[in-house]
């Protein structure tokens, strides 16, 4: 077992594990660790906690130190500047027609890397882009590619709900989704329902699955011929939750089964 603490990079991102050493570590202190993009500035979001060293899949960097003032306005201005940055990435892609939305921009601490995070839907041929960001910058440029559920993280949102975006709000890391988690749920495969804002499933989807699974271990699906005190029968629905379902009989009727699990 090692010691870790937990760092993001930024408001409700995602979270990295990193070796806090002899430094005293509590939540919301601000770092800077190193990354394998270079000195970035991070916050504290953990306490320090034991994991098993052989379930990591690569070494642990560790925790360079606590940030001080100077650290701090730096990082500021890089916000500000990557901001700027944004704006003329966007003006350059708008100028050259490429098919691809920027839709963030970030400077490592030390400024040795720009990232511009991008959506689109076909390959893109950006060499040119890269080279005038280069010009301009004098770091080295990447264009990651991301997808539509990582941009409505960044920009954020009104839900179905109507709260604020779960991604942009508490979840730092996008688990997939998938249709059987509407299925097991009963809930109508409607896009209109079962999809948030980016298009994709709704990640809502996700947190009560396990509980609808363990439920229906011990339900028949419907369509499923069952034995009752009444006779035989076909189930024709079912309440998960309440672990019962209803029976048409021959010659009876629509029986309703509770069901002890």
């Amino acid at each position: 077992m090692i010691n870790v603490v937990g760092i993001t990079f930024r408001d409700n991102g995602k979270v990295y594990y990193f070796l806090p050493g002899k430094i005293n570590l509590k939540k919301n202190i601000t770092v800077i660790v190193q990354t394998d993009r270079g000195l970035q500035f991070g916050k504290v979001v953990t306490d320090i906690i034991q994991i098993d060293e052989s379930k990591m899949s690569s070494p642990l960097k560790q925790v360079v130190r606590i940030a001080s003032k100077n650290d701090y306005y730096n990082n500021l201005k890089n916000i500000k500047d990557a901001k700027e940055a944004l704006n003329k990435c966007k003006g350059i892609v708008e100028k050259e027609k490429l098919p691809m939305q920027i839709i963030d921009a970030e400077f490592t601490l030390d400024r040795s890397q720009l990232v511009f995070k991008f959506i689109s839907d076909n390959r893109i041929d950006f060499r040119l882009l890269v080279k005038q960001l280069a010009s301009i910058y004098k770091t080295r440029i990447e264009l990651r590619q991301v997808g539509v559920r990582d941009k409505a993280k960044e920009v954020g949102g009104i839900g179905v709900c109507g709260c604020k975006l779960c991604c942009a709000r508490f979840l730092h890391d996008l688990e997939s989704v998938s249709i059987n988690m509407a299925k097991n749920q009963n809930i109508a495969l409607n896009p209109n329902k079962i999809n948030g804002v980016c298009g994709r499933l709704l990640c809502c989807l996700k947190y009560e699955d396990e509980c609808y699974r363990d439920c229906r271990n011990c339900l028949p699906k419907i369509g499923d011929k069952v034995k009752t005190d009444k006779g035989m029968g076909q189930v024709i629905s079912l309440d998960i939750l309440e672990k019962s379902y209803k029976v048409d009989v021959e010659n009876v009727g629509i029986i309703e089964i509770n069901k002890e699990c």
